[in-house]
């Protein structure tokens, strides 16, 4: 496949897990972290006779479960491992064959937790001879509100197993939640890498008000091939889809809302470069790989720094230069600062353009009166609100 050479944590984590060792790993995407666990597992795998369902990888989303599956399928080529992906959204036929699959067994199961669940409790899928359990991007599914679903899922499984967990954060409810899965666990911790340096990083301070009109200025004015926008939730993904066809502009919102052939077919056009413009919540940050991105948009802060890291690591892949552009209303100031102090750097701040800036801005997005000026200063290098002498 062309790798030559180990990435940090494939050369921290592959020794541990082929010493059998329980693991907790914090490492974001793009570390290699994929491959730290599958070769030393599949490695284990191939040398071992008596062949069940072995290996159980969860996943938060069918769209990372699906992206680890091809990985098992490119270095399992000249091998005769086999692997299964359990996910919901499929139809009738597609469970149908999830089902034989698992009567027959098979080496590795790639899974979300709920169709997993389904199938277990159905009495269709047993694990009690399941060699390795590996939890990817813990964190995650633990924002999702996957907890109760993770530890009904490992009351299926043998006590005597090795457990491997790959988390990009470390909060305190994923050591809990590694409290009570691994069993004297070794730590590893590849501190989270800067952006990278062919990303040209832009913020604008702009009201809720003036972002749609200057995204749609930026979108339109520029010269992007293909562009990632993020939101918040799910509501503003789908009303930024309307928003920004009405506009003529071509694009797609990525949603939970869409079933699976859906959702396939979207990320399947936005690779092969049929559609521009795909627009999602911080799900995508971290369940699409595609090379050639030369724009991400946030037209949200994101909550977390470390998703700021993730939302923009999807352009200047490969060594290739990109843009990232954050829309920054007054609320989110403290989490653009959170953002500035994990990366160690200040964003350069671009001026909305003087015409935009007259837009009308609602009462309860304008500060007190006497505290601050309402409208943002064109000045970049000034701060958000000027105040008053």
């Amino acid at each position: 496949m062309g790798f030559r050479n180990a990435t940090p944590i494939q050369q921290d984590a592959i020794p541990l897990i082929l010493d059998k060792k329980d693991l907790i790993a914090c490492a974001q995407t793009g570390t290699g972290k994929t491959g730290a666990y599958l070769l030393p597992i599949m490695n284990m795998i191939a040398g071992t006779e008596e062949r069940h369902n072995n290996t159980l990888i969860l996943a938060p989303t069918r769209e990372l479960a699906q992206q680890i599956d091809l990985q098992v399928e490119a270095l399992s080529y000249f091998t005769n491992i086999s692997s299964l992906t359990v996910y919901g959204g499929g139809d009738g036929i597609a469970y149908e064959q999830q089902k034989r699959s698992m009567r027959e067994g098979v080496d590795i199961i790639i899974a979300t937790p709920g169709r997993l669940i389904s199938h277990l409790s159905s009495g269709v899928l047993k694990l009690d001879q399941l060699q390795h359990l590996v939890l990817d991007e813990a964190d995650r599914m633990l924002d999702m509100g996957f907890y109760d679903d993770i530890m009904r899922i490992v009351s299926y499984l043998p006590k005597e197993r090795q457990t491997v967990m790959f988390s990009a954060t470390m909060p305190p409810k994923i050591r809990k939640l590694a409290g009570n899965l691994l069993k004297h666990p070794e730590q590893i911790n590849i501190a989270i890498s800067k952006p990278a340096e062919g990303i040209s990083q832009q913020v604008y301070m702009a009201y809720d008000e003036q972002k749609v009109p200057l995204l749609t200025e930026i979108l339109k004015s520029g010269d992007y091939k293909s562009i990632i926008v993020f939101a918040s939730t799910k509501e503003k993904v789908k009303n930024l889809g309307k928003v920004f066809r009405n506009l003529g502009l071509k694009a797609e919102s990525f949603h939970s809302d869409l079933g699976q052939k859906e959702r396939e077919e979207i990320l399947l056009k936005f690779k092969n470069r049929q559609l521009p413009i795909i627009i999602g919540t911080d799900v995508l940050s971290r369940g699409i790989d595609v090379e050639g991105i030369d724009l991400v948009i946030n037209f949200d802060v994101p909550h977390d720094a470390e998703d700021y890291v993730h939302r923009i690591g999807r352009t200047a892949r490969a060594a290739t230069k990109g843009t990232a552009i954050t829309l920054v209303n007054s609320r989110d100031k403290r989490k653009l600062a959170s953002i500035e102090k994990l990366i160690e750097k200040e964003i350069p701040r671009i001026a909305v353009p003087e015409h935009l800036a007259n837009i009308p801005v609602s009462t309860e997005h304008k500060p007190a009166s006497g505290s601050a000026s309402h409208r943002p200063s064109s000045n970049p290098k000034r701060k958000f609100f000027k105040k008053k002498a």
